[in-house]
């Protein structure tokens, strides 16, 4: 294989060495995907909200900025946060702080709907092709805000916002959250259809309806909103971060040890759970935990297909395909959700696999045996998958970019050392698997 340039003094990589069983138990941090909309949603009421179980992670650290800018005081340790939105006058956030994330988006509908307007430069993030915001903007529009497009900002304004009956052409998260900031203290009754139903979307209307919001429906692909006239501050404990433990899962799996993950509902990951048990791995479910166990040599592949909830996550696919490459026989991944999500598997076939991409469709002929090699994460769970992958390959595997990892794990090398992965992080130039 063609050698991988040097890394950079200083950037910081992950060495895994192969070859250890994991075992143990693992607490999952709160869940990245629900802590940053919440903290978009707080700017819908002047004062000070409160959030336990916030996971210490770049892309929170980002939001934090994001907020702050705003003109926002925040506090942020040992997991809970204080965000005080009494003295935000700013309704811009910049490119600066935008483009690392694509979740300061979301602040968007709270600075409509509590100021009446609100100047977003457009989103970066994960480059997983194109996402737009068409959804969340005309749903904006149909609301009666006035939305234009300038220099690579979006800037939305409105008077008032009124109550709108919307089908959403897709079930997006991000439109979906969009538009129930927006709704909550819009005139009248707002019934939003084909919704995303993710958990995340459920703790974000808990919140709100702590904050004096009036919604029916969460859960569901149908959601009702009564406006009201104003919000209040509100306390709240993050969801447990399914993503994580899904990763975490798989980790034990591949390794063939036997790992027990707490702080999450086995009910959010109930397909993800059935894919692990077609493939051989042992699953024992309790009330706040989850236990996988297994031996890597009696698994067998399984073919999977990602789609919104409650279908089989798409920031698990990754993780999964790690999985299906040791199993014995060949699956088929099939990927509905994000059309640039195969960037990772060069990544994989360097270190071993074999994995033919054809469109949205990869195959994956299993029963191969991983080798360390040089390897890049293209993005945040392709990221983990590779570290994943790591733990299970001959030698000494080093992920270089790994700072989209620490947009969403929380003390990843870490907790994976807690759980007896040889695992540690690299900042010299000097340091590396030779």
């Amino acid at each position: 294989m063609t050698a991988r340039t040097a890394a950079r003094p200083g950037e910081p990589r992950l060495l895994v060495r192969g070859g250890r069983r994991l075992s143990g138990q693992v607490a999952v941090s709160g869940a990245k995907n629900s802590a940053l909309k919440l903290m978009a949603a707080s700017l819908l009421a002047s004062g000070t909200s409160v959030l336990h179980n916030v996971p210490d992670i770049q892309d929170v650290r980002t939001m934090q900025e994001v907020l702050e800018h705003l003109g926002a005081v925040v506090d942020f340790a040992d997991g809970t946060m204080t965000v005080d939105t009494s003295a935000v006058q700013s309704h811009v956030a910049p490119y600066e702080l935008v483009q690392r994330m694509r979740a300061s988006i979301q602040i968007m509908g709270p600075l409509v709907a509590r100021f009446g307007e609100a100047r977003v430069a457009m989103p970066g993030g994960c480059n997983l092709g194109p996402r737009k915001i068409d959804i969340h903007l005309r749903g904006l529009a149909d609301m009666g805000a006035k939305v234009r497009s300038d220099h690579g900002f979006v800037e939305v304004t409105a008077a008032k916002l009124h109550a709108i009956d919307m089908f959403l052409d897709y079930p997006s998260v991000g439109a979906t959250e969009s538009l129930l900031m927006a709704a909550v203290m819009a005139e009248g009754t707002t019934t939003l259809e084909n919704v995303a139903r993710e958990p995340e979307i459920v703790d974000l209307c808990k919140f709100m309806v702590s904050m004096g919001a009036d919604i029916t429906g969460a859960g569901s692909s149908t959601l009702k909103v009564n406006g009201v006239r104003e919000m209040q501050p509100a306390e709240h404990t993050v969801l447990g971060d399914r993503i994580e433990a899904g990763t975490f899962l798989i980790a034990g799996a591949v390794t063939g040890g036997e790992i027990e993950v707490t702080g999450i509902s086995p009910h959010v990951l109930d397909l993800f759970l059935s894919k692990l048990r077609s493939v051989g791995v042992q699953i024992a479910e309790n009330t706040r935990s989850i236990k996988a166990s297994g031996d890597p040599a009696s698994y067998t592949t399984v073919d999977v297909a990602t789609l919104p909830y409650p279908g089989f996550p798409t920031d698990l696919q990754a993780q999964m395909m790690v999985l299906l490459s040791i199993a014995g026989g060949v699956s088929v991944v099939t990927e509905n959700v994000f059309e640039n999500r195969f960037g990772f598997v060069d990544e994989l076939i360097r270190l071993g696999a074999d994995i033919r991409v054809d469109g949205n469709h990869a195959v994956v002929t299993g029963g191969r045996s991983l080798t360390g090699a040089i390897v890049r994460c293209p993005d945040l769970r392709a990221g983990a998958a590779l570290a994943v992958a790591g733990l299970v390959a001959e030698g000494c595997t080093e992920l270089r970019e790994v700072y989209h990892i620490d947009r969403g794990y929380e003390r990843f090398e870490e907790k994976l050392r807690g759980l007896g992965a040889e695992v540690e992080r690299a900042g010299s130039g000097f340091d590396s698997c030779a």
